[in-house]
């Protein structure tokens, strides 16, 4: 296996790769490329974006900055929105649903490391270089949630359809879908049902 095909199916893999070096500096220069822009350069921003993120749905965008660690393994859905500082670290793959709303300085966190020092630590090749042993886990989260401010997700993670996920949460086991979500650990505060309905009637015209 390559380190790239460890690295997406979850297994140990050395991340100076030459092959999974060259595809983090290229996502890192174009999130840079990105967040040079302003919100009114539509076409450039799309360009962008679509080698970037090439796996992402129509009407799907983010306010900036972003920062993809790889960018080409997340998939996000259709009318997709992330507000200010939305990093995804997709070492594993991320898939994003549709109708997704996500808050300010939201993480988005595959990698993992070993718990064991002995483990983590750098190692030394004999040329003198340095490398060390990493693992990710995917993040999955379904259509139609908010995801709101400060928000992390951990590596593994999956968040079912129609969630809201509380300011401020550090998300690290699955949630059920149509739930209310909040704190650190991030647990299950109620189910959302139609009790919760706010009437648009005064909207609709």
């Amino acid at each position: 296996m390559t380190e790239k095909e460890k690295m997406l199916s979850g297994k140990l893999y050395d991340p100076t790769d030459k092959e999974l070096s060259e595809l983090r500096a290229k996502a890192h220069r174009l999130s840079k490329m990105y967040n040079d822009t302003f919100e009114d350069e539509e076409e450039k921003r799309s360009t962008i974006l679509k080698e970037l993120v090439p796996n992402m749905g129509k009407y799907s965008g983010f306010t900036g900055p972003v920062y993809f660690d790889y960018g080409v393994f997340t998939e996000i859905g259709e009318r997709f929105y992330a507000n200010f500082n939305l990093t995804v670290l997709d070492v594993c793959p991320v898939k994003i649903g549709n109708d997704v709303m996500v808050g300010p300085n939201v993480s988005i966190m595959t990698p993992v490391h070993p718990l064991r020092y002995a483990d983590r630590n750098m190692r030394v090749r004999e040329n003198g270089e340095l490398y060390d042993l990493e693992y990710g886990k995917p993040i999955t989260i379904g259509d139609n949630c908010w995801i709101a401010a400060n928000v992390t997700i951990t590596g593994g993670v999956t968040i079912g359809n129609g969630c809201v996920i509380g300011a401020g949460s550090v998300v690290t086991r699955d949630i059920p879908d149509n739930c209310l979500a909040v704190g650190n650990p991030c647990r299950v505060i109620r189910e959302i049902t139609d009790k919760d309905d706010v009437s648009l009637k005064e909207y609709l015209w």
